[in-house]
């Protein structure tokens, strides 16, 4: 998809009661670029920022407005400015002035299609802009350092077979993978893992699992290093759980009869969830 520019429309008193609305182009660094079409904003006398607020802590993120082409506002988010995890709820801003919620535009996401991070921050940033279910616009973003990045999932009729990679951290032979019970996190599997490089893959036999939501953890570096949350994050989708749905297996186990398949919490991590079979 291209992006055609857009003229500047005349402002109409109408324009006063319409939300500004922002075109987000994402770059494969994991940069964010902000254009505004809004008369009056651009009309208005006064300094105008483009306010990020963290919606669960008292954190927020101000960028400079400026003028771009075609009687627009811009602002930029670079991949260097730190953005903590979590949801960020955009608004615009001039001068002292209340700040205004942002509606969602064009979104050019396609730079994240695939996207391979370096890595050699040690870090893994990735923000997304996605429209809420109220029609606003927020970033999801995530910051995960190191990072276990989840690829392709073979679906058995008895296991679940990973294949993902790792940044920010060596996978070592003695690498493996942690299953948690969510009710009981003391409650702890080990799964073998065959590391490759930075590339991993792992298999979980379902039938070893009781009933309830297990999350999926990668020990790189065995028990002396780090836990890594498995997710999937490098690509232009925000919210993963409601579009990725995967096959159930229904087995037998030492708990009785199940059903087990994985998915995607809202954050994005692996996790299986099993149940008793009806």
């Amino acid at each position: 998809m291209t992006l055609a520019p857009r003229a500047a429309p005349p402002h109409t008193d109408e324009d006063a009661d319409m939300p500004s609305r922002a075109d987000c182009i994402a770059d494969s660094a994991g940069g964010l670029t902000f254009d505004i079409t809004d008369p009056g904003l651009v009309a208005a006398t006064g300094d105008a920022h483009l306010v990020l607020r963290h919606r669960d802590r008292a954190e927020e993120v101000r960028l400079p407005l400026t003028p771009a082409a075609d009687g627009r506002l811009r602002a930029a988010l670079p991949s260097t400015v730190e953005l903590p995890e979590g949801r960020w709820d955009v608004y615009a801003q001039v001068a002292d002035g209340e700040s205004q919620r942002v509606a969602p535009g064009l979104n050019d996401l396609r730079s994240l299609v695939d996207r391979v991070p370096s890595g050699a921050r040690g870090h893994v940033a990735v923000r997304i802009p996605y429209a809420t279910k109220h029609g606003n616009l927020s970033v999801r973003s995530w910051l995960r350092a190191p990072h276990a990045e989840a690829g392709e999932l073979h679906i058995g009729k008895e296991d679940l077979s990973v294949r993902g990679q790792v940044y920010g951290v060596k996978l070592l032979p003695d690498a493996y993978a942690e299953l948690r019970l969510r009710e009981e996190p003391e409650t702890v599997l080990k799964a073998d893992v065959t590391p490759d490089q930075e590339q991993f893959r792992l298999t979980v036999d379902y039938t070893g699992l009781a009933v309830g939501v297990w999350d999926l953890w990668l020990r790189p570096a065995g028990e002396s290093g780090p836990r890594v949350r498995i997710a999937r994050l490098l690509d232009d989708i925000a919210d993963k759980k409601p579009i990725f749905t995967y096959p159930k297996a229904t087995l037998e186990t030492g708990h009785g009869k199940a059903v087990a398949w994985p998915y995607y919490t809202s954050d994005n991590d692996l996790s299986i969830t099993v149940t008793t079979a009806p």
